[in-house]
């Protein structure tokens, strides 16, 4: 993988680049002299390279060629592309800590670190897309903690790509038999589903085309939603159907699933971020870290798993 580097690696490393904290360089300065000479090298425990020193003669400082890399300071950045890897192929953290012999520390820093960096490179592919014409939309849920304190995820992908576009994390109220329990340990759990909703399909107008279809289940507040955000766009709705017993996740037990692009990742996403397994003692203990999860999930789904656009 790449991605934790300075993009055209291959490119900087036969060029001196300019100086980080001095450029663009003085007005004054004349623009045929050269600013930045090479001065020496050390060596790097983390990789095991060797990285060039440069100076500066403008503001007479060093720096280096990992000076201008996202993972300057990190002491092992060796670890950054296995843990990526482990974390969309269903390892908790804690695992991923023996399995490589880290600290769990470590890798929750690394956790962090990987999530921004998706989130960039998430921003960087929704910039490429434009003229969408076929969404599919609904939620997912998961819990936190605790089957008391539910979590809903909701979610937008295109068809019949299956690139996932936007995503999110929100409480919502326990229902069923589980209710009662819920507001008697907990108290009421405020419920945040439609506000997350309508801020999804926000987040995606700027990419859609005018001919624009969007697939739902029948969710009452969705039609009204679509409306606000997209008028004039073409909703279909289909009524839910009940998922497979054994192993299939969201999938269906019907020949043929009108919302066959949103249920395979949502059941990809149960299937390779291990906190979203259905039977585990791995639980989202912050709703933050599951946002920062699917984050990673969602990176590697669009760039590995589903291809280039």
């Amino acid at each position: 993988l790449s991605g934790f580097g300075p993009k055209n690696a291959h490119v900087f490393r036969h060029m001196t680049p300019q100086c980080p904290r001095c450029t663009p360089y003085p007005v004054e300065s004349n623009p045929n002299q050269i600013h930045v000479i090479r001065k020496g090298a050390f060596f790097r425990s983390s990789d095991s390279r060797t990285i060039a020193r440069f100076f500066c003669k403008i503001c007479s400082r060093y720096f280096s060629r990992a000076t201008l890399s996202v993972c300057f300071g990190q002491k092992k950045r060796r670890a950054n592309e296995p843990i990526y890897k482990l974390l969309v192929s269903g390892t908790s953290q804690r695992r991923i800590a023996r399995l490589l012999n880290l600290h769990q520390t470590t890798v929750a820093r690394k956790f962090k670190f990987l999530a921004e960096q998706a989130r960039l490179r998430h921003r960087e592919f929704l910039s490429t897309l434009s003229s969408l014409e076929n969404l599919q939309f609904d939620e997912m849920e998961s819990s936190e903690h605790t089957k008391c304190k539910p979590l809903s995820i909701p979610l937008v992908v295109t068809h019949p790509g299956r690139k996932i576009l936007a995503f999110s994390v929100c409480s919502m109220p326990a229902n069923g038999l589980l209710a009662k329990i819920s507001v008697k340990k907990y108290g009421r759990r405020p419920d945040h589903r439609i506000e997350t909703m309508r801020k999804v399909l926000e987040s995606v107008k700027p990419y859609v085309g005018p001919g624009l279809q969007l697939h739902s289940d029948e969710k009452t507040v969705y039609p009204k939603l679509v409306r606000e955000i997209f008028p004039g766009a073409e909703h279909c709705t289909y009524k839910g159907k009940r998922g497979c017993v054994v192993g299939q996740g969201e999938l269906k037990k019907i020949q043929f699933d009108p919302l066959f692009s949103l249920n395979h990742t949502a059941a990809m996403f149960r299937a390779n971020i291990n906190r979203l397994f259905r039977k585990t003692w791995c639980t989202t203990k912050k709703a933050e870290r599951l946002l920062d999860h699917i984050a990673i999930y969602a990176d590697y789904h669009n760039r590995i798993l589903t291809g280039p656009v």
